[in-house]
């Protein structure tokens, strides 16, 4: 063997050398973090159960995790968490979402669902008709003095009864899309008042709603279920996020709280430790009053609205957002909050198809995987929309 073969053995063996330290050297980096990471969780386990669920163990950008408290989470944080659960809100919030249902699942906690049954619904008003319908001034004075005269029982009511729903039965089953199609006047706004428990007092109503079995008078159901109108009402002078932040914190995060403590303690008992990113998420969720919660921030990121987040929503004196970023305030308004069964009514109006497809998907996501209830009215879906829904509903004269 001459001299240049013994050289050129001798160098390899001293570059396998310098990789081998080298994957040494990365290997026990690796360690160290995992150790460290495993020593943090130790302390997390160890703290009470009200202490555990408000604090969590967030990454950074520099590639290290830190024990914080959830409740002081800041915006680039919130940022930066959203980015790597739902980089991408039409390809990744169903794997997000089917996460979040894993660590649900794994230690046998059920989330309620809702069954709703309306049997034998029948709605009528009383209108006046003819030229006394015309809204003018003259009518306008005479059915005020009407209506005195009437609660003096003094005259006799010349209102004529007029059926907006007749005898219409059905069940909206729990993990379902309902769509609910019909002419203009048809009835589709007050079949999902009635069935959001929001219809007017005076309108005469016959027939049963029940939630689960039970009868609206034996709970609130504007606790469980929330009722999307498609009026566009806000206060223009906040921003899109301060119009979804504090809708948030109204509606507060219903039993969220206390799903998130029986969570945490089993999944202590079961010695199962959480995804990190999930877990902070979840904690940050359930935390209420918060000026800007995580779950307005992921909304925003679902509808499409991040572009427009810190614009006004402006009105008819004030320049905003466009109608159809406006209509899609209306529905993280009540997306934002902690309601089980969603009632929509016409969300597509001012909305381009891809634009409704986007939306309706994420919420057929929601509703399939985390168990809600929906019923939602469009006017002409287009046909990949059309094909989200499980079940639909024909409403025309009032009838199903």
């Amino acid at each position: 063997m001459d001299s240049g073969e013994i050289h050129k053995i001798g160098s390899i063996r001293r570059d396998s050398a310098i990789w081998r330290r080298g994957e040494e050297v990365f290997s026990r980096s690796s360690r160290e973090e995992d150790d460290e990471e495993a020593l943090k969780w130790a302390a997390l386990e160890k703290l009470p159960t009200y202490d555990r669920v408000r604090r969590a163990i967030l990454a950074l950008p520099e590639g290290e995790r830190r024990e914080i408290d959830v409740a002081e989470l800041g915006f680039q944080e919130k940022k930066a968490l959203l980015e790597r659960l739902v980089r991408v809100a039409e390809e990744d919030n169903e794997r997000f979402l089917l996460k979040l249902k894993d660590r649900i699942d794994r230690v046998g906690i059920e989330l309620p669902t809702i069954e709703v049954r309306f049997e034998h619904l029948s709605i009528e008003a009383e209108t006046y008709v003819g030229n006394r319908g015309l809204p003018t001034i003259l009518n306008s004075t005479i059915n005020t003095l009407e209506a005195v005269a009437n609660s003096l029982h003094i005259l006799p009511s010349r209102k004529r009864p007029m059926p907006i729903l007749h005898d219409v039965s059905g069940i909206i089953k729990p993990r379902r899309m309902t769509l609910l199609l019909g002419p203009p006047g048809s009835g589709k706004t007050t079949l999902l008042l009635a069935l959001a428990g929001k219809l007017d007092s005076d309108l005469k109503f016959s027939g049963r709603v029940t939630y689960n079995g039970h009868d609206m008078n034996e709970f609130v159901p504007q606790r469980s279920a929330a009722y999307i109108s498609q009026h566009d009402l806000h206060i223009g002078e906040m921003t899109v996020r301060e119009t979804l932040a504090f809708s948030a914190r109204c509606q507060g995060v219903g039993t969220l709280h206390e799903m998130l403590t029986e969570l945490a303690r089993r999944e202590k008992a079961a010695n199962i430790k959480p995804d990190p990113d999930i877990d902070v998420f979840m904690k940050a969720a359930a935390m209420g009053g918060k000026e800007a919660s995580v779950v307005t921030d992921y909304i925003l990121k679902i509808l499409g609205l991040e572009i427009c987040a810190d614009t006004l929503v402006g009105n008819d004196m004030l320049r905003g957002i466009s109608g159809g970023q406006r209509k899609r305030v209306t529905t993280g308004e009540m997306l934002v909050g902690p309601a089980r069964a969603l009632f929509m009514d016409e969300i597509s109006t001012g909305l381009d198809s891809s634009t409704t497809f986007q939306i309706v998907n994420s919420l057929r996501q929601s509703i399939h995987i985390l168990g809600g209830t929906a019923v939602i009215s469009l006017l002409q879906p287009a046909p990949e929309t059309y094909d989200l829904f499980d079940d639909i509903i024909l409403l025309s004269d009032g009838q199903i």
